[in-house]
């Protein structure tokens, strides 16, 4: 699409989920670096800043009882436990970057995935706005080689999480896309072809020939 075109859709909340290993993080980031309109969204933690992370840059940095608060308040889209801390990502933090006129991309597990579905059906604006993709490898054996072939896990850590993502694909039946996963390349090709596809949807284009009568 050109400039002028892309003025004229609705934005596009492109989630992309996967099991562990399945290689979200690697699409996420290459369609980060070839749209410009795109945009990831700040998420909340409770942990500590590491060295070099800024507040509201990297995370909105929170204390625990604020986080809390804000899961009581239903302002989380989703959030989770991970490794004794919390993360969350607030439906505001959303809802600006599209309404500022860009799309968002999130990164999310499959159970932060049926949150943010669930919420989005509840929500006009949202469910207007949201497409999910689940990426997979074609087989556990395939997933197993991969996590493998990382070098940084434990064979226990390795088997939990194998065992993890044999329940994680059965959820792809709920995604709008599944991706079955080959060469980085040819993955971000075929996310890259969803998202393109996703911005001349019918129920995004807003027509405005002016001078009409």
């Amino acid at each position: 699409m050109n400039g002028n075109e892309d003025m004229k859709r609705g934005g596009i909340l492109l989630l992309i989920s996967a099991p562990s290993g399945g290689g979200k993080t690697t699409v996420c980031a290459a369609m980060l670096g070839r749209n410009p309109r795109m945009r990831r969204v700040i998420t909340c933690t409770t942990r500590l800043p590491r060295p070099g992370e800024v507040q509201g840059v990297d995370y909105h940095f929170l204390e625990r009882a604020e986080f809390g608060r804000r899961v009581e308040a239903g302002e989380f889209l989703e959030h989770a436990d991970v490794y004794g801390n919390r993360y969350g990502t607030l439906r505001s933090s959303v809802l600006e970057v599209l309404r500022g006129g860009s799309d968002v991309l999130l990164n999310i597990d499959v159970q932060g995935a049926a949150s943010i579905r669930k919420a989005a059906a509840g929500d006009v604006e949202l469910g207007a706005a949201l497409v999910t993709v689940f990426l997979t490898p074609s087989t556990l054996g395939e997933l197993e080689r991969r996590l493998r072939g990382r070098g940084t896990d434990a064979d226990e850590v390795v088997a939990r999480r194998l065992a993890a993502a044999a329940g994680e694909v059965e959820e792809a039946r709920h995604f709008d896309y599944v991706v079955v996963s080959g060469t980085r390349e040819e993955d971000q090709a075929r996310v890259q072809a969803v998202y393109e596809a996703e911005q001349v949807r019918r129920h995004r284009v807003r027509f405005d020939f002016g001078g009409g009568q």
